[in-house]
């Protein structure tokens, strides 16, 4: 026996000096990679960011525009999702064969579109009337057609080995991806900033439409999509994250081609865009392609900050959707942005109870009561940049209720308010999001948007890299502090679908 135990001892020592060693590694390349940032702001305010990884011959582009659907205003909601498909329909010299031609045809589809939407909208419109203009609007809109190179830029990047391509937009950003081989740097920085310089968006009329169904399809026909919308706009009575990114369906309907290009004016001047470059690339030869592509764009102000934030919430709100569907709860308790000091402490909190198979909600809804099939927490939902929610979401079994789920996580909320969480489960927090967070730091295309969205979010690059040291320094105590400041019943709004009888 006690030859056995000899080995074990070696071996336990052996593995405290290889964590110990593989924490300086870690560090050590951490220091390294910050070293090799590189920022420069052209004489037009946008920033670009720049990380020189000379692995592979590869390079990915982040371009952050800071504008998402909190920016939006009541007639417009969804305009940040629509600019999103409009910037890949090309520029004057790009998806098009007579732009001179096609613009003017453009705008008379525009006023086409206008008289039939304003005869469509008198109390008493005349039947022959509307459809005479939408005779012309359909003629027009197929001239206009006939100019369009269909998906020229996208073929454009795939053709150059663009593997990727994609484009998103969120609560707080809209953000355009690619990823290239290093060599087409300058070929990147001439389209990309011709989409940014001289837009054209044409095809206007009927990417709306399509918009349009996805709504139908993601949110109107679904319960999850129709509690979320719901259950926001019960959350917030103030915030402009009361509404969905899509878009209220009115509003899809009455946006017009001019509502996009003044959006467009005010939130994609140049100082509200910021790039990050990652990849086999020399920064200096970046910022002078930046400078001589990016910076022929005419500088603009920067849209001031969202004026209104959610004020305090004076007692518990709940939202409620019938649908053929099983029961479904959502808890949701108002924190602060995620810049706040709190947020590592909320995310702990956040997957301790609610993230994976051995969180505490886990373990008693879906695995110890079987009153849940599915369970899971949320930090920071909808968005980051506003104040938003930690959330909770469940999904009742065939013969159990959401009151019982409810009941059940009010439980575990109790225990960690009085007794905290185990020094184990922080620490298989902390392991998990570490090694999240370095995950998403091994490929170029993560840590480019990584260092876009720490710059803009967090006010500086440097925090993409300092999070693990935030991480580590989260203690149970605060953990349980973040359980009695915010979760609390009269911040606390309840989505339940109830099931269509």
């Amino acid at each position: 026996m006690q030859m056995r135990s000899r080995p074990r001892f070696r071996s336990g020592l052996s593995l405290v000096l290889f964590l110990m060693a593989a924490a300086i590694v870690q560090a050590q390349s951490f220091d390294a990679l910050k070293s090799r940032v590189k920022t420069h702001v052209l004489a037009n305010g946008m920033k670009f960011i720049v990380l020189e990884r000379h692995e592979a011959p590869v390079a990915s582009f982040h371009v952050y525009a800071d504008v998402g659907s909190a920016n939006e205003s009541y007639g417009i909601t969804g305009i940040s999702h629509i600019l999103e498909h409009m910037a890949f329909k090309g520029t004057q010299t790009v998806g098009t064969t007579n732009y001179e031609q096609e613009s003017q045809v453009l705008a008379q589809l525009d006023s086409a579109h206008a008289a039939l939407k304003a005869e469509q909208s008198k109390l008493q419109p005349d039947t022959a009337k509307v459809q005479e203009l939408q005779k012309k609007f359909d003629d027009l809109e197929a001239k206009a057609k006939s100019f369009v190179v269909n998906n020229e830029c996208f073929d454009l990047l795939m053709r150059q080995g663009d593997t990727g391509l994609n484009a998103y937009t969120n609560f707080d950003a809209t953000q355009y991806i690619s990823s290239l081989p290093s060599n087409r740097l300058e070929f990147w920085m001439s389209l990309t900033s011709d989409r940014f310089f001289h837009p054209v968006f044409r095809e206007f009329y009927k990417e709306v439409s399509v918009i349009r169904e996805e709504r139908r399809l993601s949110v109107e026909t679904q319960p999850v999509g129709r509690l979320v919308e719901d259950f926001l706009a019960t959350a917030f009575k103030a915030s402009p994250y009361h509404h969905h990114v899509i878009g209220h369906m009115s509003d899809l309907l009455s946006i017009t081609r001019q509502d996009v290009e003044d959006y467009f004016k005010k939130y994609y001047s140049p100082g509200n865009l910021t790039a990050a470059v990652v990849g086999d690339v020399q920064p200096e030869e970046v910022f002078r392609l930046a400078d001589l592509y990016f910076g022929r764009i005419p500088s603009g102000p920067k849209p001031e900050p969202i004026r209104t934030t959610e004020p305090e919430q004076w007692g518990e709100r709940s939202a409620t959707v019938t649908a053929m569907s099983m029961p479904i709860l959502i808890l949701g308790y108002h924190r602060p942005p995620a810049a706040h000091k709190d947020n590592e402490a909320l995310d702990a909190l956040a997957n301790i109870l609610g993230q994976g198979r051995s969180s505490r909600l886990y373990e008693s809804l879906v695995k110890s009561k079987k009153v849940a099939v599915v369970v899971q927490g949320f930090n920071g939902f909808p968005g980051q940049k506003q104040a938003s929610l930690i959330a909770f979401l469940a999904a009742s079994t065939p013969g159990h209720t959401s009151e019982e789920c409810l009941n059940l996580i009010d439980e575990e909320i109790a225990r960690i308010k009085k007794d905290s969480v185990t020094a184990d489960e922080l620490t298989k927090y902390k392991r998990s999001a570490i090694k999240g967070l370095i995950d998403r730091m091994q490929s170029n295309a993560g840590l480019a948007e990584f260092l876009a969205n720490s710059d803009v979010v967090f006010g500086d690059w440097h925090q993409a890299f300092d999070q693990i040291a935030a991480i580590n320094a989260v203690t149970t105590a605060d953990v349980q502090r973040m359980a009695n400041t915010y979760l609390i019943r009269t911040h606390r709004v309840i989505g339940e679908v109830v099931p269509q009888k």
